[in-house]
């Protein structure tokens, strides 16, 4: 691409200082979480067998790959600062582009953040032979403040402040963090084949009948539970698309965005089936839905023969995966309430950009402040279950934006097209309503929840927008 391509963004004062490899950095070192070491035990007792579970994991990352080749061609189209508030705003107007953020910013970003350093935490604690849960311990105003909860707003405001750095040093951190976690998850994998006693007829069983401690009865067994598997595996995809708010910092995104959308995925994908296949070499799947909700699937398959010490030092590496995938997420993500700032939908001094750092500092420390907000407020599960939730609404929606966008900007150029339109497209949307229903069914509170608070949305919405000047409505995006 040109000198003028490759600098074109809505946001000229950002700097365009990340490159391929880091791209795809932020995308896979978000993806690769405590997710992939803490879902196993639940998704088993979703749905029991160890085959069936494989395949969730399968189906997944297919529509993982499926939601980035629509990214891949919008991002690429219009590689500016806040990824889905600008697609969900051109695509159906203003509104919906201010619920996505309100929401990224109120529930399913931040609460993924805050569900990435609760599990940070718990490895902690792990590693540290259990200290954290006995560390402290008092009540304040309701909440049980220990070891526990200190570690977690640590690791939020510790990654918060490593993200008012300059984009570039942000991007060279996800990438160091990357090649580690990838290490890290071979290594385990590769480790429980060649050391672990196992037997493969483990992935013909079942394990409904473990213990499946905290697992509601609603969500075992039959669709229900398959669509509840689904959204456990799809928690430990999350960050498929984190990249895209980060859009208006890539060096050559037309060539970038699409690399780190798929390349990323495909890589994460391969990483979690073959680290799966290990533990259930491991482990049948009865003890798997047996293994204490305090603990991991990891950490008890690499117990079988790595011994106490072993365990407490695997743990460790699990807790700087967890931390590079919070990383990851506050760096991109708090772009988002930044592009909002900018047009006049959220408070002004929020899109003020760091003079040393050239990074919106003020947006970070926003949603530094909420997301230690929401890790006190609930346990990892419910945090990501009411996070998926929410974040899926708004997946099938950007996805449905490339339909729009092939009719509006049809004579537009494309270096991307999305492979398979308009059927692939279509399937993804599909299978985002279709998760949507079936947390209502499974989830039925935390689908609620987030409800109630993209409601809570509109009122907030109408506020703001009856601030903004008529001169800041985004040119050539609808003003509906």
């Amino acid at each position: 691409m040109g000198r003028a391509a490759s600098t074109m963004t809505s946001s000229a004062e950002l700097t365009r200082g990340v490159g391929t490899w880091a791209a795809i950095a932020v995308n896979v070192t978000n993806m690769i979480g405590a997710g992939v070491f803490l879902k196993a035990r639940v998704m088993t007792c979703n749905v029991g067998g160890a085959g069936t579970v494989m395949l969730v994991w399968i189906a997944a990352g297919l529509l993982a790959l499926a939601g980035t080749f629509c990214y891949s061609e919008i991002a690429a189209l219009m590689p500016e600062a806040g990824g889905e508030y600008v697609f969900l705003r051109r695509a159906y107007g203003r509104v919906v582009g201010f619920l996505f953020g309100w929401m990224a910013l109120a529930v399913f970003r931040t609460g993924a953040q805050a569900a990435l350093a609760v599990g940070l935490a718990t490895f902690m604690n792990v590693a540290l032979g259990g200290s954290l849960e006995r560390f402290i311990g008092i009540d304040v105003a309701g909440v049980q403040v220990n070891g526990l909860t200190l570690a977690t707003l640590a690791a939020i405001w510790a990654v918060t402040l490593i993200s008012c750095a300059t984009v570039s040093a942000g991007g060279r951190t996800a990438l160091i963090v990357t090649i580690a976690k990838v290490a890290l998850v071979l290594a385990v994998g590769a480790g429980t084949f060649a050391l672990a006693p196992g037997d493969f007829s483990h992935l013909g069983q079942s394990g409904l009948a473990g213990s499946c401690e905290g697992v509601a009865a609603s969500a075992r067994g039959g669709i229900a539970g398959f669509g509840a598997a689904m959204l456990g595996a799809l928690w430990a995809y999350d960050g498929w698309n984190n990249v895209a708010p980060l859009a208006g910092e890539i060096r050559n995104p037309q060539r970038n965005l699409p690399r780190a959308f798929v390349g990323g995925t495909l890589l994460v994908a391969l990483l979690y089936l073959f680290v799966n296949a290990s533990y259930y070499y491991a482990l049948s799947p009865l003890e798997i839905a047996s293994v204490p909700r305090s603990s991991s699937v990891a950490t008890e398959v690499l117990r079988r023969f790595m011994g106490p010490l072993a365990v407490s030092l695997t743990a460790a590496a699990m807790m700087i995966s967890s931390f590079g995938s919070l990383h990851a997420s506050v760096l991109s993500n708090s772009r988002i309430p930044f592009a909002m700032a900018r047009e006049g939908l959220f408070f002004k001094g929020l899109a003020k950009l760091s003079p040393r750092s050239n990074v919106p500092v003020r947006a970070l420390i926003v949603q530094g402040v909420w997301a230690s907000a929401l890790a006190l407020s609930g346990t990892y599960d419910a945090l990501t279950d009411s996070a998926m939730f929410a974040s899926w609404l708004f997946y099938g929606l950007a996805a449905g934006a490339l339909f729009v966008f092939r009719r509006t900007l049809a004579d537009s150029p494309r270096v991307f097209r999305a492979p398979g339109y308009p059927v692939i497209p279509a399937l993804f949307v599909l299978a985002s309503a279709a998760l949507l229903v079936n947390t209502f069914v499974a989830t039925p509170r935390q689908a609620l929840q987030g409800v109630a608070m993209l409601l809570l949305g509109l009122p907030l919405y109408w506020y703001w927008s009856r601030r903004v000047e008529p001169s800041a409505a985004p040119a050539g995006g609808a003003n509906r």
